[in-house]
């Protein structure tokens, strides 16, 4: 541990629970920090798993310095209230790597960062919460990042772990990529099914049509993504096991808040901005948004 940076992990979800154990794996284990107590994390994966000793702490407090290194991979909608969290855990030498979904993570979490330097991150690995709290992750994990002197804090602390690291020169073009993934899996949680549902064809249709109007939106904002990028994420959706689901529908599905605004909320917000019609966007994102607050 003496040769790496102070680590710190902020929501251990199924995103951060991956990333703590391949930490962990390594001989670097962080620290973990979250709403609910957990004595230990398991991460469940094709070769057995991995056990991260907890606990994980509950308690800003608990935290006497901040930390170098800091992952949060908290839901977007749990930003403000993980403040005292970011508080105690950064200040303007702490570099946050947001394992989070969407194109706008620096400006969600500058905020709250005590002057840290945010570095944003696109996650590409299927993780899921399993009733027993442990998570199972279903392919191997890798996360991109923009290729800047900053990131090479993260390259090393994930050095010689199962997780690997890419370095982007066009990250934008890569985030937004990810967010149109994000935003078609949308239609997961109005069907309240999981990825089967892209083997019909007229959910197949919808999809394209939607990721048309997203591709856009993505272009208008500066992302560089050719045409063959709508198929190609159906295609992906196709080839996924017919159970694979998204961490949307989890949300939903147990009734918690709704990550609408950063996944879907985004394309109608840009396409408004630039002058695009969204009419797809104009009935996804109402729908998701009641199914977030409701009323009802």
């Amino acid at each position: 541990m003496s040769d790496y940076p102070s680590i710190a992990l902020l929501g251990p979800g199924a995103i951060g629970t991956t990333i703590a154990a391949a930490l962990h794996e390594a001989g670097r284990t962080p620290r973990l920090c979250g709403r609910s107590a957990h004595a230990q994390l398991v991460l469940r994966h094709d070769e057995g798993e991995i056990v991260v000793p907890g606990p994980v702490l509950t308690d800003p407090t608990a935290i006497a310095h901040p930390v170098d290194l800091l992952f949060v991979a908290v839901k977007t909608t749990q930003v403000a209230d993980s403040a005292s969290w970011l508080a105690r855990l950064c200040d303007e030498n702490t570099l946050v790597c947001a394992l989070q979904n969407g194109v706008e993570q620096q400006a969600q979490l500058a905020p709250y960062v005590n002057g840290a330097t945010v570095l944003p991150s696109v996650v590409w690995f299927p993780a899921q919460r399993e009733p027993d709290a442990s998570v199972w992750l279903r392919a191997s994990p890798r996360l991109t990042l923009p290729d800047l002197p900053q990131a090479a804090r993260v390259v090393e602390a994930l050095s010689g772990t199962r997780c690997a690291v890419a370095l982007s020169a066009d990250f934008p073009s890569i985030a937004w990529r990810k967010l149109l993934q994000n935003a078609v899996a949308g239609l997961m949680v109005l069907a309240n099914r999981r990825a089967g549902i892209f083997s019909r064809d007229d959910i197949t249709t919808l999809a394209l049509a939607y990721l048309r109007e997203c591709l856009s939106v993505a272009r208008a904002a500066g992302a560089l993504l050719e045409d063959k990028v709508a198929q190609e994420i159906v295609e992906a959706f196709h080839q996924a096991p017919a159970d694979l689901g998204t961490s949307i529908l989890a949300d939903r599905q147990a009734n918690r808040p709704l990550e609408w605004e950063i996944r879907n909320g985004v394309i109608q917000r840009y396409g408004r901005d630039h002058g695009i019609a969204t009419p797809i966007s104009d009935v996804v994102v109402p729908l998701l948004a009641a199914g977030s607050e409701g009323p009802g």
